[in-house]
């Protein structure tokens, strides 16, 4: 049973399920975490010191660790290991070489650029958050200073969370990022009455600890071991940091982004910023189910095929992957859109979260849904380009998408206020969706849209068919109830969420969508396994 905890996933769908299970484990205790904040808090100004405060523990995480171990750790890992049989091996003293020389390198980088942020952190926090009050500020920063500690923690991990993605251990992997969440809600729920507002903090520590210390024994059973290694100078390290440049570019793009658009949020009203966050992890949910857990899937086998130049096999799987995402991402955006009121205030609607932060961040939720099916492709899209060893070209293109981003931005919120912020995080995503995958297929000919017009018109009709009736049952359910307590809502917004569900697979089956019947044929294999293992244990007994 231990050992199976290590197992090795055999295909792209099926590591792309594990991710996603862990991943909606991950997002619901994300769920339980922003409700048991918005209960406590509200949207108003302890959050807001909240979500300002890991803006710049945020930009050494992005910059030092995803930017480095995203773009490039990889795809020069799995080639220290050659190829796929030798992933067998433990004994691979260039692999893990290289691995020692990275954590060693970047434990030192991230502890002083940790501490030289910590020291300034009263005037850099002044300069993101302008209208704060000062006392505002003085929390701000010192809840700043003690987040400092988690990008050391989750820079560690994110090593170790490479080795696991290389070797195709995927379970271990997507759990760190639940134990993430639970010591946050850890924090939330006990170390505030400690501690106030900076058992916010505390919980994020622990919760970067727990991420740190899950993916240890894992890579140790893989055959990793610790060795002091200082090589700056080697050359796969170099390689590392030449992949790194365009990538650190373009995070460091991500996160001005951020912080400009924390700066802007800043200036409106109170409670404005935690909003627009609370929107933003709710839309996340989906992006990080299905976006997310099938581009990490795919990362190591396009990487593994664009190492031997076999581009036919590298279309196919990215032609998949694309059409997978979109079957699942579309129909969950359109509900989303419609069940924007009931989600929200099921999830958030409790204690210090009125009405009219409701309608609020259920608003910035629709706008957010319509980009979603971007959001949730571009993680595919900027992969593929990594598998390819090429970092410019997304640094690029997420240079141009922040711009779109800032100008509308800075344009919308005089008319629309918040709402502006998320019209221009909307438009910039479908921007940087398609000039990437322009520019991914001009720089890989082979890159082909094989069934995906088609795949998309009959997602899209199944879509709609689903919207109506979700609309149709919505409206029914509220004629004849006040819809005033929680019961009522989630009554309302379940039985419309199944109604639709049921509709958007019998148009589909009858459309004949392609992954519907892949999905319905790999439940079905997986149902007749499990029925035939139980069979052959009763006849051993």
């Amino acid at each position: 049973m231990f050992k199976k905890f290590f197992n090795k996933s055999s295909s792209i769908t099926s590591a792309a399920a594990v991710i996603a299970a862990a991943g909606l484990l991950s997002r619901l205790l994300g769920v339980l975490r922003d409700r048991v904040l918005a209960s406590r808090f509200g949207a108003g100004d302890a959050l807001d010191i909240y979500y300002a405060a890991f803006q710049f523990p945020d930009l050494i995480f992005n910059l030092l660790i995803l930017g480095a171990l995203s773009a490039g750790f990889i795809p020069l890992f799995v080639e220290l290991l050659r190829d796929e049989e030798k992933l067998n091996f433990k004994d691979n003293r260039p692999a893990w070489n290289f691995v020692n020389n990275i954590l060693n390198i970047l434990g030192v980088c991230l502890i002083v650029s940790g501490a030289l942020l910590a020291l300034f952190a009263p005037f850099l926090v002044s300069k993101i958050a302008p209208g704060f009050s000062p006392e505002k500020l003085a929390a701000t920063a010192n809840l700043t200073r003690l987040m400092f500690l988690s990008p050391v923690l989750l820079g560690l991990s994110a090593v170790f969370g490479g080795i696991l993605q290389s070797f195709k251990r995927f379970l271990v992997f997507s759990l760190a990022p639940v134990l993430y969440n639970l010591g946050i809600i850890i924090g939330a729920l006990f170390f505030t009455d400690i501690w106030g507002v900076y058992g916010l903090a505390a919980g994020v520590i622990l919760g970067a600890a727990m991420h740190l210390a899950v993916q240890i024994p894992a890579a140790r059973n893989l055959g990793w071991r610790y060795k002091f290694v200082w090589l700056p100078t080697n050359n796969n390290f170099l390689r590392l940091l030449k992949m790194t440049g365009p990538r650190v570019l373009s995070m460091a793009t991500n996160q001005l982004n951020l912080i400009v658009i924390t700066i802007l949020a800043s200036t409106l009203t109170a409670g404005s910023l935690a909003i627009f966050n609370l929107a933003n992890n709710l839309q996340s949910f989906p992006l990080g189910i299905f976006g997310i857990s099938f581009a990490v899937a795919a990362f190591p086998t396009l990487s593994q095929y664009f190492a031997k130049k076999d581009f036919h096999e590298f279309n196919r799987i990215f032609i998949k992957t694309f059409k997978q995402i979109m079957f699942f991402i579309i129909p969950f955006s359109v509900a989303l859109i419609i069940l924007r009121i009931q989600v929200v205030r099921i999830i958030l609607g409790s204690g210090k979260f009125d009405w009219s932060d409701t309608v609020l961040t259920a608003n910035s939720l629709g706008i957010f849904a319509m980009s979603l099916f971007a959001q949730s492709l571009v993680p595919l899209l900027t992969r593929s380009f990594y598998a390819a060893k090429n970092t410019l070209v997304p640094f690029i293109i997420s240079f141009a998408s922040v711009a779109v981003n800032l100008i509308l931005s800075l344009y919308l919120i005089r008319k629309i206020g918040v709402l502006g912020l998320a019209v221009g995080f909307s438009v910039a995503a479908i921007v940087n969706f398609v000039l990437s995958f322009v520019m991914l297929k001009i720089k890989i000919e082979e890159i082909g849209q094989q069934g995906i017009i088609r795949s998309l018109f009959k997602i899209s009709v199944a879509s709609l068919a689903m919207g109506v009736v979700i609309q149709q049952v919505k409206s029914w359910i509220g004629s004849f109830s006040d819809l005033n307590t929680f019961g009522e809502i989630l009554m309302q917004g379940a039985f419309s969420a199944i109604a639709g569900a049921i509709v958007f697979l019998l148009v589909g089956y009858f459309l004949k969508i392609e992954e519907l019947s892949i999905l319905i044929a790999s439940l079905r294999a997986r149902l007749l396994k499990r029925v035939r293992v139980k069979d052959e244990s009763i006849i051993e007994k």
